[in-house]
């Protein structure tokens, strides 16, 4: 009986599965957990949830970009502060750069139920997020991505220029007066400031491109710094995602409330007290050793044994407003939007007062950490080391724009490999060449693995895949 069942349960099997074959064909990269119609305001809370933990959390930020900008430094498990670090390593920022954040914006771009305002901010944030990746890896699927299980790695110049297309069409979407949206975290449903963001990121993007092609960085950002009202054009605009309580809490606040391995960097309060900046305060905690009466930074680059040796109590800890479980991850502020315009005028990009714009800048971000008063800001703009000089725009936008990007790493990390300045160096334990600093994120295994062909393509293309390889906007001869 069982030599007959056999034969006639595979045939049954196969005739199923030939008169089946073209419905599974054309199923095959459906996934069976999504639905056919999802909520684009469910998405969008999710995205910008999921968005705010990547740019703030332990890969991107406080685990790397934090420290290698010298915002932060290590005291236990010195490894990624010594530039020791794998292609394991930043596995989640990609990971979750794609598989949540491009996803779940792609889906709301390609929803049934999504009005036009939907698509118009999925498609902004979607383009945050890009910026986001190739500013760390450089070259990174893109125009292929979701269409292909192996998508090819686009020039970090295609993933620009493309992002600024995107953004424009972005704004085009965009309407005040169109259907409403919710699920909103970062705007609160406020179609104008979306639209605010959307050519906020093309300025950033247009800045990005001045050492590879200046006219058209200049076009954009004249054009847009016309338009500045319609801009991020006061600290009330700020894009930030403001956590609740555990567990959607800030991930600094959960980091800390399990473990003490990070202090503030010896690099940033040192440049804090020499100016009498009125945001060390806000930046750093006083040591938890009472008999230290001064604001201390850790030492980057340090071996374990040496960073212990500093001192636990004696060193500050970021100051307590960044580690309540409800401080917002900020994305974009109104001094950066300061920042590029003092830098463009100081370049002859646009027609206004370099100076003018610098203090205006300073004073947004002093305005933005709680420091309000006249005197005290007028006071700490006039000190020599504070002060605009036209010979030195660089070293003195550098200084003051990398400050003002506290909490910030990855954009910092950004701004500082694009304009060169400050100039930091690397610690006693680098694992580096002497005078070598990070300048990416390896790409990680995976990609190895599973897009083996266009990873190869990729790093053929922009080179080995090493943190100290450049990324095509970070130009070596920076004529500054």
């Amino acid at each position: 009986m069982k030599r007959i069942y056999i034969p006639l349960l595979l045939a049954t099997f196969v005739a199923f599965t030939l008169t089946s074959c073209n419905d599974e064909l054309a199923d095959i990269n459906r996934n069976p957990n999504a639905t056919e119609n999802p909520q684009p305001a469910y998405l969008l809370s999710a995205a910008e949830y999921h968005a705010a933990n990547l740019y703030w959390g332990s890969t991107t930020s406080y685990n790397s970009s934090l420290l290698w900008i010298q915002h932060w430094a290590k005291i236990q498990y010195t490894e990624p502060d010594c530039y020791n670090v794998s292609n394991s390593d930043f596995a989640t920022t990609w990971d979750t750069g794609y598989a949540t954040l491009v996803a779940n914006l792609t889906a709301i771009l390609q929803s049934d139920l999504s009005n036009d305002n939907y698509k118009g901010v999925a498609l902004v944030w979607r383009s945050w997020t890009y910026l986001l990746l190739t500013n760390l890896f450089g070259d990174i699927p893109y125009t292929e991505y979701g269409q292909s299980v192996t998508p090819a790695y686009d020039s970090q110049e295609t993933v620009l220029r493309g992002v600024l297309s995107d953004l424009e069409e972005a704004d085009k979407l965009l309407t005040v007066s169109g259907e409403k949206i919710e699920g909103d975290l970062i705007y609160k449903n406020d179609i104008s400031r979306w639209k605010k963001l959307a050519k906020s990121l093309r300025l950033r993007i247009g800045l990005e491109l001045g050492d590879r092609d200046e006219n058209t960085a200049k076009k954009i950002i004249s054009t847009l710094y016309e338009d500045r009202s319609n801009l991020i054009n006061s600290n009330e605009d700020i894009a930030q995602f403001v956590f609740t309580s555990s567990p959607q809490w800030n991930p600094w606040a959960s980091a800390f409330s399990s473990r003490d391995d990070q202090r503030i960097s010896k690099t940033l309060v040192d440049k804090l007290n020499a100016w009498s900046d009125p945001r060390v305060g806000v930046y750093a905690q006083l040591p938890q050793d009472v008999s230290v009466k001064t604001y201390v930074g850790a030492a980057n680059g340090l071996s374990a044994d040496a960073a212990n040796n500093q001192g636990f109590y004696k060193l500050s800890l970021p100051g307590t407003s960044f580690l309540k479980d409800s401080a917002p991850a900020v994305f974009y502020t109104y001094a950066e939007v300061l920042f590029i315009y003092a830098e463009a005028a100081a370049r002859g990009w646009i027609t206004a007062d370099a100076n003018s714009l610098y203090q205006q800048a300073i004073t947004a971000s002093l305005n933005q950490f709680g420091v309000s008063n006249e005197d005290v800001i007028e006071e700490y703009l006039q000190q020599e080391g504070v002060q605009y000089d036209a010979s030195r725009w660089f070293e003195k936008i550098g200084w003051q724009k990398w400050i003002a990007y506290y909490g910030q790493g990855p954009d910092a990390f950004t701004d500082w490999r694009r304009l060169g300045y400050p100039q930091l160096a690397a610690g006693p334990n680098s694992a580096l060449n002497a005078g070598e600093l990070p300048r990416r994120f390896f790409y990680p295994a995976t990609e190895q693995s599973l897009n083996g062909k266009n990873y190869r393509l990729a790093v053929a293309h922009q080179g080995a895949d090493e943190i100290t390889t450049r990324l095509w906007f970070d130009v070596e001869k920076k004529n500054r």
